[in-house]
């Protein structure tokens, strides 16, 4: 019996990774209606699939923990920003035109078994504010607005644990450490526990209005020459 409610957890956690992501709803203007919270999905969702290839060189070691950097050009400034990761990819996702896609997740997308407990952050470039300043952003220094390991609002991963991450920020105009400006941003993830990051991954960029020119890749090199 204990192995067939095993067999039974284990293929239910292996379905419910099978489904899409729920839409990615916002912060602001949230309700609670009959106990239940509703949010409006962000206008703007921009998505970004990767691939990290066991045993890849780090962007960074920090505190004994490999991370890696998704770099993210905003023209304009938000009233609110929701970042989440998912790994690895749902069965069910596939980038569809505008998505940003690396060249790593197109030759690994098979890999089905790779996966890692994501954990992210989201930061900002200090004084890297327009185009022109790209040439500088290699010397910034960051800014954190906040980090997420789990995330209840996201779908468990292949083990049944709900290990993905999401976050809302919302912009604080007094405050100009907190204040969702145009700029070079960058989404850092690892791991929550110290070892190797893994696998495929999607990482969306929502907002709740449009935001013409969002730009996202995996260096500053290639952000600079997608950013026109």
């Amino acid at each position: 019996m204990k192995k067939l409610l095993i067999a039974i957890f284990s293929l239910g956690a292996v379905c419910s990774y099978g489904q899409k992501l729920d839409k990615f709803g916002a912060e602001m203007g949230k309700k609670s209606v009959m106990g239940k919270e509703i949010r409006v999905p962000y206008t703007d969702v921009v998505s970004y699939y990767g691939y990290i290839k066991p045993g890849s060189k780090p962007d960074e070691v920090r505190g004994g923990k490999n991370y890696y950097y998704l770099y993210v050009w905003i023209p304009a400034a938000a009233p609110e920003l929701g970042i989440r990761m998912a790994s690895p990819v749902p069965a069910k996702m596939a980038p569809e035109g505008s998505d940003y896609v690396s060249a790593a997740y197109t030759e690994n997308k098979a890999d089905a078994a790779s996966y890692f407990d994501t954990w992210i952050s989201f930061e900002r470039a200090e004084g890297i504010v327009s185009k022109g300043d790209l040439a500088k952003a290699s010397k910034a220094s960051w800014k954190s607005y906040e980090t997420n390991d789990d995330s209840s609002e996201m779908p468990a991963q292949p083990s049944g644990n709900k290990y993905n991450s999401l976050m809302r920020i919302t912009s604080d105009v007094n405050n100009p450490a907190k204040a969702l400006v145009a700029g070079l941003y960058r989404v850092g993830f690892t791991t929550y526990k110290t070892g190797d990051v893994k696998g495929s991954f999607v990482a969306q960029l929502g907002a709740p209005v449009k935001l013409p020119g969002v730009v996202v890749a995996q260096s500053l090199d290639e952000l600079a020459k997608q950013v026109k």
